[in-house]
């Protein structure tokens, strides 16, 4: 049985009723939000009923918009009037009938339709100390009672209102692009001839948890010695709502002990795990959107349309892995100038759930 997401508000007037609260971005379309709300009009005193759901971005401490400045900035709204109800009602999505089962006479339908260019829902990791919601993009919708459609929300009472938070987001596709690959030649102005390095991937996208094996060959013509391999995985934000900021956080970093000498060939496969549960002390780092106390995992990589504007996405999520041959030399391990560098892209996403086909509620 499918679970019922219901949100009264204060005064017993509201109920929002949804079927589920996680939305699929196929990137050429987004799932449409179809929920119901329950209205009792006997408590009205003449006033309307709106349902807006809102797109919003909150980059600051919850606590500070107290001082008068508001940290949290509007992507996306959009209202729709549901009593006296105004405007054209499209058919009623399966998940509504049965929804409005469950609400009675008093349930009235309604549709959201997210374009496709707002952002997947994702949460910044707060640091141990901070307090109230975290940073990051999320998506709510609010049914209230009101005089006038955009009255602001301290003229509208908490008793009539109700909430809900829902989250956008993006499963892999069913279609796999090849892996990739990465080859140079590393020339050292002591020796004749260079390093010639290669990494590869079977594939660019990994599910979350799991291993990600790394295939690293060198051809090694110098006198030089490999002293250790070095691979990272690093996770790149790029925040375009506010202001353009990129945020490089290293998520995964181990060393392997495999020298590689002088006038040698040398041929591995590395298995590396990107995981929260190793990161959990990193503030600023980008996750997948949670639900109230839910358990949560990196951030899934953004997919974009081709030729999308990055900038109407306004925050873009992307991984990227990092061979290194540690050529020796640093202090505490620590990287020189002469440690050569091969770069490969990755997709970190979570796999496609299997589809309800039938719909039958608690």
């Amino acid at each position: 049985m499918a679970k019922i997401y219901k949100k009264t508000s204060g005064n017993g007037s509201l109920c929002l009723y949804l079927g589920r609260r996680d939305f699929v971005d196929h990137v050429e379309r987004v799932d449409p939000v179809d929920g119901v709300l329950k209205i009792d009009p006997s408590a009205l005193n003449g006033r309307k009923v709106w349902v807006q759901l809102a797109c919003a971005f909150r980059y600051g401490r919850e606590d500070l918009d107290v001082i008068g400045v508001s940290f949290r900035k509007d992507i996306w709204m959009k209202r729709i009037q549901m009593y006296p109800f105004q405007g054209t009602k499209p058919p009623n999505t399966p998940m509504q009938d049965a929804l409005l089962k469950k609400a009675g006479e008093q349930g009235h339908p309604f549709t959201f339709d997210i374009p496709v260019h707002l952002p997947c829902s994702v949460s910044l990791q707060p640091a141990p100390e901070d307090a109230g919601k975290p940073c990051g993009v999320d998506y709510e919708i609010k049914a209230y009672i009101a005089n006038e459609e955009d009255e602001v929300d301290d003229k509208v009472d908490k008793k009539d209102t109700c909430r809900l938070i829902i989250r956008k987001i993006q499963y892999a596709p069913n279609e796999l692009a090849a892996g990739p690959k990465t080859d140079l030649n590393k020339q050292f102005i002591t020796a004749d001839k260079p390093i010639h390095v290669e990494a590869s991937m079977e594939k660019e996208l990994y599910y979350h948890g799991d291993p990600i094996p790394i295939k690293v060959k060198v051809n090694n013509e110098t006198s030089k010695v490999v002293k250790k391999i070095k691979i990272s995985i690093y996770q790149i934000a790029d925040v375009l709502l506010y202001s353009s900021d990129k945020y490089d956080k290293c998520v995964l970093s181990e060393e392997f002990g495999d020298q590689i000498n002088a006038n040698s060939t040398f041929e591995k496969e590395y298995r590396v795990t990107p995981l929260l549960a190793s990161n959990k002390e990193k503030r600023g780092l980008a996750l997948d959107g949670k639900l109230k106390d839910e358990d949560t995992n990196l951030a899934s990589s953004t997919i974009l349309l081709p030729n999308m504007d990055k900038q109407m996405q306004g925050l873009v999520v992307s991984y990227k892995i990092k061979v290194t041959l540690m050529m020796g030399g640093g202090l505490l391990g620590s990287l020189t100038l002469s440690d050569i560098n091969a770069e490969l892209p990755l997709v970190l996403m979570s796999p496609k759930p299997a589809e309800v086909t039938d719909i039958n509620l608690e």
